[in-house]
This record gives C-alpha cells, sequence and structure tokens, in this order.
C-alpha cells in the first residue's frame, strides 16, 4: 500500500486528499492520501520519513523549508527555491516543484500572454514567475515589503515594487500594460482581506482583463473584485488539478490517462 499526503499550514480546506485518492481508486493502486497540519516547517522531512510517506505535497507556508530540507532537487524546482512536492526514493527526499507548470496549464483558456502582474513574493510566487518568464511572459511583482524576497524576482529579471515603492506614474504605467493579474498571497484564504489596499488593486484593474486567485474553492475578496470590474477571472482549481497530476506521476512514476484526470476534477468541483 502506497501512503501518500498533503503539509500545510492550514491545511483542513485542502481538497487534495479527495482529488488523489479518486485517481489511486481510478487507476486500481492500493494506496491512501491524507492531510497533515505542520506548524513547523523545519520539521518538514523529519515528519514526512517518521510517517512512512512514499509522496507528499507541500502547501503555504511550508514551501521553502520544505526546499531547504530535501536529499535532492530537480527540475525547475532549482531555480525556484521553493518545492511542492516530496518523494522518497531509496531512502532520500527527492523534491520537486510542479506548481509553475500547472498555472500555465491553468491559463491557457487566457490566450497568448506577454505581460503579468503578481502580488506576493512567496514559494506559489516564485514557481509561477520561474514558469512565466520561462514562456517569454515579462512579470512584474508587488509585495507589501522587500524582507529578503524581492532579490529572488529581481535576479530572475522581474521588475520589483513595494506598495510604497508604487509611484503614481509606475502604477499608471503598470495599469495599461499588465493583463493578467495573480494573487499568490493568503489574503482571502481564512479572512475578507484584498492582497493590496482596494484603491491600489482598482488602479491596476481599470485595464487588465484576467485576474487569477491561486486560492481556491471560493470567491475570493480579490475575485469578487475582479468580478465587479468586468474582468474575466479564475480560481485555482485549475493549477491545483494540474499541479496534483504532475505530482500524481512523480508519485506512482506512470503516466495520468484523461480519464482519471477527470475523475480528480469532478472531485474539485
Amino acid at each position: 500500500m502506497i501512503k501518500l499526503g498533503i503539509f500545510g499550514n492550514p491545511v483542513e480546506h485542502s481538497k487534495s486528499p479527495l482529488m488523489q485518492n479518486s485517481a489511486l481508486k481510478s487507476l486500481g493502486i492500493d494506496g491512501y492520501y491524507d492531510k497533515y497540519l505542520l506548524l513547523d516547517g523545519s520539521q518538514i522531512k523529519k515528519e514526512f520519513l517518521n510517517l512512512g510517506l512514499e509522496g507528499a505535497n507541500i502547501t503555504v507556508p511550508h514551501k521553502e523549508d520544505a526546499f531547504k530540507n530535501a536529499d535532492e532537487i530537480r527540475g525547475i524546482a532549482q531555480k525556484i527555491g521553493a518545492v511542492n512536492t516530496y518523494v522518497k526514493e531509496n531512502n532520500k527526499v527527492i523534491a520537486y516543484n510542479t506548481d509553475g507548470l500547472g498555472f500555465i496549464k491553468a491559463i491557457e483558456e487566457f490566450g497568448d500572454i506577454k505581460n503579468a502582474l503578481i502580488l506576493g513574493a512567496g514559494g506559489t510566487a516564485r514557481a509561477i514567475a520561474v514558469a512565466l518568464k520561462d514562456a517569454n511572459i515579462e512579470v512584474t511583482i508587488i509585495n507589501r515589503s522587500r524582507k529578503g524576497r524581492l532579490e529572488f524576482f529581481e535576479e530572475l529579471g522581474c521588475k520589483c515594487y513595494t506598495i510604497e515603492e508604487l509611484s503614481s506614474s509606475v502604477t499608471q504605467s503598470l495599469s495599461t500594460s499588465v493583463p493578467l493579474i495573480i494573487n499568490t498571497t493568503s489574503a482571502g484564504l481564512k479572512d475578507d482581506y484584498l492582497p493590496i489596499p482596494k484603491e491600489l488593486l482598482v488602479t491596476l484593474m481599470k485595464n487588465a482583463q484576467f485576474a487569477f486567485d491561486c486560492i481556491y474553492g471560493k470567491i475570493t475578496p480579490f475575485l469578487a473584485l475582479a468580478k465587479e470590474m468586468d474582468l474575466r477571472y479564475k480560481d485555482g482549481k485549475d493549477m491545483l488539478l494540474f499541479q496534483g497530476v504532475l505530482a500524481l506521476e512523480l508519485f506512482i512514476k506512470q503516466p495520468i490517462p484523461p480519464t482519471t484526470i477527470e475523475e480528480m476534477d469532478r472531485c474539485l468541483k
């Protein structure tokens, strides 16, 4: 029996167990996927091994700690500096990041995007920024503070601002040149907050076309504002689906057929 799971804080809201357990059943694999509340991210590798897991997903706020604690980092995760997937291989913890590619798949329906604005500078923002840059999309980052976070994005070639650094001219320029605004913060997950002040967000959304919130399963204040301003919007359901498909392929070391992906998708509706 294969034992899988997800670590996070909070994690009680996660639909990953429902999605992944349906996939295991569809594939006829003897296994179970559970969720684990983890308070101290520095203990993630120890907990992963103590629980006897073969694979795990990692959600906020532990993606960077998971990167630091892994025995080996593979693929795009090496550039991101944050991981969302652990796989046990020969008693070693191998780490990957499927968030970025999952995001790119989720926004395919938006068409040909040339510029994107990311709100937040955590592990999910890193994954999305790297994936967007790899797709030749220009990226701007807005974060509430620097605190050692924006250097990564500046080295990646992104334009970076704190809220305090945004002059009216810069804000106006962004509002006319960025069609896609992405919220990667936890604002709206357990509260009614916006990721940045409302007046600033309204200005940025005035000429935008699309809004994407990595939070899934609810209309967050960010998406509610996007709807009010007639933007086409999506929550993070499809990103969750596609990153989950990629992670499951790493767990079971085989491709996931379309019929199973459809089963996974139905669990998220």
